[in-house]
């Protein structure tokens, strides 16, 4: 799971146009506007498409919902789903009498894909574990955004029993170094202040490229090559594959945002085993305090499964510790969610009601440590990134309510106080 967008993105409905609809990871918002610039180039008109999540099944729940409704707003669009649910399982969807085309994730911005002749065959899906290579035709930035992203990795190569996302992504790939170099400098020149790294697995990147290079190695290269780009971030990565290159920078590179969002998933050694992660929760602390002994202001947001089968109360006690243990500032909580076709699917499910519970404790307790991350920034003057209208996001990830700024700019606020789980910041002058 990698740095999941809590509601589905979608603009405004349009009487006609090319709609994207998005559900799930960043990489997901990414992807969309490759596909929406593939289907205007394709010629399609009309239409909406559905950019589907198989992370957890009410992902899955809300893109179906989503669709029942767009049919009864726009009757004579051409709905399409793509997406990680319609590469797992086309059939559901093309069984919704809603549904004119299902494509599936190798298709949804490959040349051609919207044309109206490659739309009269209603499902296509590719098989994604014969697929070895990074899509080169990206976008250069998100619309309405004030960040851009910047695919360096797709696919996964691990098999955590809990997981879908393999099944729909195929194998982990690399994009090469020297696109990702020239992209970010494009990107740059075009005036984003800030470029996000992005992928489903970003710390195996590299390992299928000649050398075996690592994610550290291409973060160094970027903020070398591009020294005009004035902050660099990375998305979600595994715990258990932090290079020391990676480290180097985060200790000798301050335009590298010191935030790092891991995927922890559980704080028990039981649990983790069960889930096959390749991390314990020692080596998870150990990491913690390593990245933070060389950069002190890192935060750090992490993934956790409430209610995993076979979680004990005393279990769950152990993840719960350690948001405070770890020193988290950020979570992204989720009732375990059983996905047909993994392992965790055959195994003794928790009562929905023990799984909701403890997700709701620990969410409380993420909101507590946002809170005690928060009243650290009081009295810190940090560069935030504009957002939108009145809001602005710090290098570590802290949100800021600011009182003015233009979105994408990088200002200099002033934190006063906190409210409603943001910093409150007045901007100050040069």
């Amino acid at each position: 799971m990698s740095d999941l967008a809590p509601d589905p993105i979608r603009p405004g409905a349009k009487a006609s146009g090319v709609e994207v609809v998005t559900f799930g990871c960043r990489l997901n918002a990414y992807e969309s506007e490759q596909a929406k610039a593939r289907a205007l180039s394709d010629g399609l008109d009309d239409a909406v498409i559905f950019n589907t999540c198989a992370v957890t099944g009410e992902a899955v729940r809300q893109a179906r919902q989503a669709i029942r409704k767009a049919r009864r707003e726009r009757p004579g669009a051409r709905l399409i789903v793509t997406g990680c649910a319609a590469q797992i399982d086309p059939d559901a969807f093309a069984a919704m009498t809603e549904v004119d085309a299902v494509l599936g994730n190798g298709l949804k911005s490959a040349p051609g894909a919207y044309a109206a002749t490659a739309l009269e065959t209603r499902v296509r899906v590719d098989d994604m574990a014969s697929i070895r290579e990074t899509a080169g035709h990206l976008v250069d930035g998100l619309t309405d955004r004030a960040r851009a992203y910047v695919e360096v990795q797709n696919g996964c190569d691990h098999r955590c029993t809990f997981c879908i996302i393999p099944y729909g992504r195929g194998p982990s790939r690399s994009a090469a170094a020297g696109e990702v170099v020239d992209r970010v400098r494009r990107l740059a020149a075009q005036g984003y202040k800030e470029v996000v790294l992005t992928g489903v697995d970003m710390t195996s990147w590299g390992a299928d490229l000649p050398g075996g290079p690592t994610l550290g190695q291409l973060t160094a290269r970027v903020l070398k090559l591009v020294p005009e780009l004035p902050r660099l971030r990375l998305s979600s990565i595994d715990a258990a594959e932090i290079d020391s290159d990676l480290l180097r920078c985060l200790a000798e590179e301050p335009r590298l945002a010191p935030y790092l969002h891991l995927s922890l998933q559980s704080g028990d050694d039981m649990i983790l085993k069960r889930m096959k992660r390749r991390h314990t929760r020692e080596q998870a602390l150990a990491l913690v305090a390593l990245v933070r002994a060389v950069r002190p202001d890192t935060a750090f947001g992490a993934d956790l499964i409430a209610g995993f089968p076979t979680e004990t109360e005393e279990m769950f006690a152990n993840t719960l510790a350690l948001v405070e243990d770890a020193g988290l500032a950020y979570l992204h909580v989720f009732p375990f969610s059983p996905r047909p076709g993994t392992p965790a699917a055959k195994m003794p499910e928790l009562p929905r009601a023990v799984v909701k519970v403890r997700a709701e404790r620990l969410r409380a307790a993420g909101a507590a440590a946002l809170t005690r991350h928060l009243a650290r920034q009081v009295g810190r003057t940090v560069e935030a990134l504009v957002e939108r209208e009145g809001l602005a996001r710090a290098a570590d990830f802290t949100e800021i309510r600011i009182d003015r700024g233009v979105p994408g700019e990088i200002v200099s606020v002033r934190i006063m106080d906190h409210e409603g789980g943001r910093a409150v910041g007045v901007t100050v002058d040069d």
